[in-house]
């Protein structure tokens, strides 16, 4: 009779050691990949505002609302120093105050094309909550030349879209340019009314402002819409999710922009962390759409919808068009949680999806790393 003895050599684990130091490795990269990617910000669109008003007394002031820590740093950065954007609001103002000369390389108010050297004033205001930066306000005024009959503006200090408001003395409407960094206003023409806004151009406007607003400035909402395609590998059960997050997170985004509800940020932000999580958590639980998953897909979808009316008000919305902004912003949001959807099924659920391997390989590593980047923001956001 043979006798056959297993041996586990020097080395060689037992195979349940094996399994749990591949869990605990596991875990460690996406432990370490939530901590490289947790500052990324939800909500990059509305940091950076600027608003021109031309005064009756030919004399302009221009207000340039964003993030303070991230001015500070990239203005250390470009002059060659080591210094760190966090700090006290008094230390950033300092250090804006520090860096004026710099600071005016990259933004230019010109009239008749003629750039001009306006007094400028830097101000910074303490965190308004733990999910929020603090914010500097840099005022630029000074008068306006003689003759000088249309304005032009650029600033290079942000990568994002931004809306520039101008305010004349000769109309009480204000009118909105959405600019991306770095590019330079149309010549406005700052003696005559403001022209009526058009629907046409409101509504491309605004769609594309929904559509980035999730691809790529809305990292947490891409994560969440991730969450609801990995758990399962039918497109039915997917598209009933996104049916179910895409009518509660419009019902929530109209009635917070009408003022029907109001919800603090400092609430609702961490809120939408921990439904990150949670999804991403019961995918690793569970292997198939359950009847709860649905009705709470729901729920969540009306606290993503009370982000959405967050990030829209900073935005602003035109008086005149305002219906038009608003459901076109919200079809942008749509479109872009398509696109996640759509970019996830070509990449991997494709060619992986119906391989024995997907959900081991793909489904609970990727959830896992969903789940610890969703609890760190979790954390961060009540500020522990």
């Amino acid at each position: 009779m043979i006798v056959v003895k297993r041996h586990h050599g020097k080395g060689v684990p037992e195979p349940r050691v094996y399994l749990r130091r591949r869990l605990v490795g596991l875990f460690g990269v996406a432990a370490a990949v939530a901590l490289c990617v947790g500052r990324l910000q939800a909500h990059e669109i509305g940091t950076t505002h600027v608003s021109v008003e031309f005064q009756s007394s030919r004399s302009y002031q221009i207000e340039i609302t964003t993030d303070a820590e991230s001015l500070v740093e990239k203005l250390s950065s470009l002059a060659g120093e080591t210094v760190a954007g966090s700090g006290s609001p008094a230390v950033l103002q300092g250090q804006l105050r520090k860096y004026d000369d710099l600071f005016r390389r990259r933004l230019s108010a010109a009239f008749e094309g003629v750039g001009i050297r306006p007094a400028i004033e830097y101000f910074v205001s303490a965190a308004t909550d733990a999910s929020s930066p603090p914010t500097a306000l840099i005022k630029l005024t000074g008068a306006i030349p003689v003759d000088a009959h249309l304005f032009t503006w650029t600033y290079s200090w942000t990568f994002a879209t931004y809306a520039l408001t101008v305010r004349r003395a000769a109309s009480g409407e204000p009118t909105t340019e959405w600019l991306e960094g770095g590019q330079s206003s149309s010549p406005v023409a700052f003696e005559v009314p403001a022209p009526p806004a058009d629907r046409l151009g409101t509504a491309l406007r605004y769609l594309a402002l929904g559509f980035t607003h999730i691809v790529p400035n809305g990292f947490d909402h891409m994560l969440f819409v991730l969450g609801i395609f990995l758990l399962s590998r039918r497109m039915k059960q997917v598209l009933m999710q996104v049916s179910a997050f895409t009518i509660a997170h419009s019902i929530t985004l109209a009635l917070s922009i009408y003022g029907f509800l109001s919800v603090s940020p400092a609430i609702v932000e961490p809120l939408i962390a921990v439904s990150i999580a949670y999804v991403a958590i019961e995918n690793i639980l569970i292997s198939e759409l359950r009847f709860w998953r649905v009705a709470l897909v729901f729920a969540f979808g009306l606290l993503h919808g009370m982000g959405f009316a967050g990030a829209l008000k900073e935005l602003g919305l035109p008086r005149s068009e305002f219906l038009t902004a608003l459901v076109t912003f919200n079809v942008g949001v749509e479109a872009g949680q398509l696109a996640v959807i759509a970019s996830a099924f070509l990449l991997i659920g494709w060619y992986c999806g119906s391989r024995d391997w997907y959900r081991r390989r793909v489904v609970v590593p990727a959830s896992a790393l969903i789940a610890c980047t969703a609890l760190y923001w979790s954390i961060q956001r009540l500020a522990i």
